[in-house]
């Protein structure tokens, strides 16, 4: 996470809210990324934050639902974000280990990470972390953009 974030009390009450996100170069408004955390929160999943003594380090957005493929639910990572800091200290390790006992409790079968096949980090992290590579993923706008 490239963007600063303000004290832990003041975050979560609402206040002084990250000014922005980044994942895959796409900055995201404040007012956005604030209508976006609410609107997951009427969706069946977690949003994990790990802080220790200051600003947090890392977060996890995990959701799930039963799919025709699977008998049971998958749990889809949409987000699994550290801040460059505090990597190589375990936190997406551990944001990973709590994401994967929520959806097991919820109920899921597996987990599913979109990561570009492209060797990288997260790449890395996702094989060393017990992922196994199923392909590549297309996406297609469902509106115009304009």
């Amino acid at each position: 996470m490239a963007c600063p974030f303000e004290p832990r009390r003041q975050w979560r009450r609402g206040r002084n809210r990250p000014n922005c996100s980044k994942q895959r170069n796409l900055t995201i408004a404040r007012d956005k990324l604030s209508s976006r955390l609410n609107a997951m929160q009427d969706q069946p999943g977690v949003l994990l934050i790990a802080d220790e003594w200051g600003p947090p380090s890392g977060v996890i957005a995990v959701h799930w639902h039963s799919v025709l493929t699977a008998d049971l639910k998958v749990g889809w990572i949409s987000a699994l974000l550290v801040d460059p800091e505090r990597r190589r200290n375990g936190v997406a390790r551990l944001l990973l280990k709590a994401a994967s006992q929520a959806a097991r409790s919820a109920g899921c079968g597996e987990l599913v990470l979109h990561a570009p096949i492209a060797p990288g980090d997260l790449r890395t992290f996702c094989l060393a972390t017990g992922f196994v590579e199923g392909g590549e993923v297309f996406t297609r706008a469902l509106r115009k953009r304009g």
